[in-house]
């Protein structure tokens, strides 16, 4: 875990605490736009799935789209300078890996609410530190690992509430979308790893390049059959650019802020994707299903934010 970034206790007439807080806001505004931006995604690919077009030609304009709106956005110099991995083969498995969570992302879509589908995909935290330490040797303190293990009890009861077995929700469609909690859990396990070998934008683009080499070999296969209506058109254009902006935006968040202080943000993308599914589709969670997604939150944030607490409590009891 990297060290916790905080705000500065009070202001006393210098301008490091204002500039550090300028920083930390940044990154939270960066982080919250993005998160607005990749709801519009989903939502988009929720209505051109739900309208028939197959989920694999969809992703294949998306991952195009995103590999030419990161190229205008950065310039051929940068990208020519930052599209060469340190560690080439990770990003082949991380490309994969997106693009399986991408294809098994906007199934679920098809079968449940936006915000539905987006608050079991947040349970892909939980999932990282249920397997970190097996598969990244993460063996955390005594207080961490109380907290995280309180944090993913908690967020696993607010999936069962969300989910209530045996409840109105597609059986078939809740399965997926814990499976593409796994596949984004693995993703981000893995992102962890190519880290410490290569920068964010890297990242950024390796992952837009093997989505879209991917999507090429397979949308033969799955292509569209009838020709999109010029909407439609319009549609499968933006996914590509509010697929590549708001992964930028996020990128550039974490660039102001540690990842620590900006963890328990990313829960605001449930909020996100509520407003998002209410103006595009009329879908509101009920009360009970929305309580599920406040538990899921809650344990996020455990898990997310409540080791640094924990560590200052200790520290204040002297242990």
């Amino acid at each position: 875990m990297t060290r916790a970034a905080t705000l500065p206790q009070g202001t006393d007439g210098g301008t490091g605490g204002d500039h550090s807080r300028r920083q930390l806001l940044t990154g939270i505004a960066l982080l919250v736009v993005g998160q607005w931006i990749l709801s519009l995604l989903d939502a988009t690919g929720k209505t051109l799935t739900q309208q028939g077009l197959p989920v694999v030609a969809v992703a294949w304009v998306r991952y195009l789209g995103h590999v030419v709106a990161i190229f205008l956005l950065i310039g051929p110099a940068r990208w020519q300078r930052l599209s060469r991995p340190a560690a080439p083969r990770l990003h082949w498995l991380r490309g994969a890996l997106m693009l399986a969570s991408t294809l098994v992302f906007f199934s679920v879509l098809k079968l449940m609410p936006l915000a539905t589908a987006t608050a079991l995909n947040f349970c892909a935290p939980l999932i990282v530190v249920a397997l970190s330490p097996w598969l990244l040797g993460e063996r955390p303190g005594l207080h961490a690992r109380w907290t995280r293990w309180i944090g993913v009890g908690i967020g696993f009861a607010g999936m069962l509430v969300v989910v209530r077995p045996g409840g109105e929700l597609d059986a078939f469609g809740v399965a997926l979308g814990l499976l593409s909690a796994l596949l984004f859990a693995l993703l981000q396990m893995l992102t962890r790893r190519i880290a410490a070998h290569d920068a964010p934008m890297t990242t950024l683009i390796q992952s837009g390049v093997t989505g879209a080499a991917l999507t090429t070999l397979l949308v033969p296969f799955f292509w569209f059959e009838a020709v999109p209506t010029a909407l439609q058109c319009a549609l499968l254009i933006s996914a590509g650019l509010t697929g590549s902006l708001g992964h930028y935006f996020v990128i550039r968040a974490f660039q102001y802020a540690d990842a620590s202080f900006l963890s328990p943000f990313l829960y605001l993308q449930i909020f996100s994707a509520t407003v998002v599914g209410y103006f595009a589709f009329g879908h509101l969670p009920d009360w009970t299903t929305a309580l599920g997604i406040a538990v899921i939150c809650a344990g996020g944030v455990c898990v997310a934010g409540g080791e640094p607490l924990l560590r200052r409590i200790a520290t204040r009891l002297g242990r």
